[in-house]
């Protein structure tokens, strides 16, 4: 079993790119920042998804809900078309990039789970807290 980090990743036969993301996101934690030596491997490895990634970052695009009394957390980014639940323990996300390139192993993070990793390492996201009420009908309407 692997242990899970910070950015929410575990690391038992992780490809080298997603160790490179966990250290980066690790030091973030600790910095609150991230040193223009670590964008450009970043950039490096991720190209353009790094480029939206931050983007979404900036923008504060990426949500979590804590569900009360049970402390559910639901990590959400808000996309260009509709918002996107993640997964971050499991590197899932229910948009199509994840379903088409990354299913398919041409990738092995969409720009949504790297915007949530980030921004969850840099604490740069916002926070809702909601009743447990409201967990079943929020979540129907994420999975769509």
């Amino acid at each position: 079993m692997g242990i899970t980090s910070a950015c929410g990743e575990n690391h038992v036969g992780k490809a080298p790119e997603l160790k490179i993301l966990e250290q980066i996101c690790r030091k973030a934690t600790e910095t609150k920042k991230l040193e223009e030596e670590e964008l450009a491997k970043l950039l490096n490895v991720f190209g353009e998804r790094l480029i939206r990634a931050m983007e979404t970052v900036k923008e504060r695009r990426v949500k979590r809900y804590i569900f009360s009394p049970r402390n559910r957390n639901v990590w959400i980014v808000v996309g260009k078309t509709r918002d996107y639940l993640i997964m971050p323990a499991a590197d899932f996300c229910t948009c199509d990039d994840f379903y088409f390139r990354v299913m398919d192993n041409q990738i092995h993070l969409c720009y949504h789970l790297i915007a949530q990793k980030l921004a969850n390492a840099l604490g740069n996201y916002d926070t809702f807290e909601e009743s447990e009420q409201l967990y079943g009908t929020l979540m129907k309407e994420w999975e769509r």
